[in-house]
């Protein structure tokens, strides 16, 4: 996605060198004006952590990921910071890390984006990011705050998100391959709390939208 302020000559440029080099790419219609006009969000960049030389932001959490530190690293890179880079440390190493690397760390007792009474890590981003804005993004957080502090009794898709994650924790010994696994299963996670939750099991078949031609961004 490409954006500018208004969307228009500059977005559309770079939009066509990027596609002319095979790399997908669409444009936010009426750019970042049209989205703050909308109400929708728009992250300070005082929350966030300096962009190193390649232009990432870079985070730090413990190692062995299963729910929380697999479920923040999607929502930064889909709706935060596409570059992101995420660094995993033993647990005792994450605040001389984050001090080195100017990394902000997660999920750990005593940083702003951690556990907070019964709520989880991805519940603080989700509220202190202003992301919560987004219904789908609430709804998931539900099924997240289930499956990692212990609750799946809160909604249904909360234990089987704690069996997958509990899987994929098995599958993988490299915490960054584990990771990249994990996104496509929040980003299916995600489009069934933004177009499915109504629906059951049935023969219907679906075509996702972007294969059906462009239209308007959809958060």
């Amino acid at each position: 996605m490409v954006a500018c302020g208004d969307g228009r000559a500059l977005s559309q440029s770079i939009a066509a060198l990027l596609r002319q080099r095979s790399v997908a790419a669409e444009v936010l219609e009426g750019g970042v004006s049209a989205w703050a006009a909308e109400g929708l969000p728009l992250i300070p960049s005082s929350l966030l952590p300096p962009r190193d030389a390649l232009g990432r932001t870079l985070w730090v959490t413990r190692a062995r990921p299963k729910v929380d530190r697999i479920a923040c690293p999607w929502l930064i890179r889909r709706f935060v910071d596409p570059l992101a880079a995420f660094l995993f440390v033993p647990p005792s190493d994450v605040p001389a890390v984050a001090v080195r690397l100017s990394a902000e760390p997660f999920d750990i007792e005593g940083v702003r984006w951690s556990h907070s009474g019964d709520r989880c890590s991805f519940d603080a981003l989700v509220d202190g990011l202003g992301l919560g804005a987004f219904e789908a993004l609430g709804r998931l957080a539900v099924v997240v705050r289930g499956a990692d502090t212990g609750h799946p009794e809160l909604v249904s898709e909360a234990a089987g998100l704690l069996a997958a994650s509990l899987g994929l924790s098995r599958m993988f010994d490299d915490d960054n391959a584990q990771l990249e696994a994990g996104m496509l299963l929040y980003d299916a996670l995600y489009r069934w709390s933004r177009d499915a939750t109504g629906e059951t099991h049935n023969w219907d078949s679906h075509q996702p939208a972007s294969a059906r031609g462009r239209g308007k961004a959809r958060p």
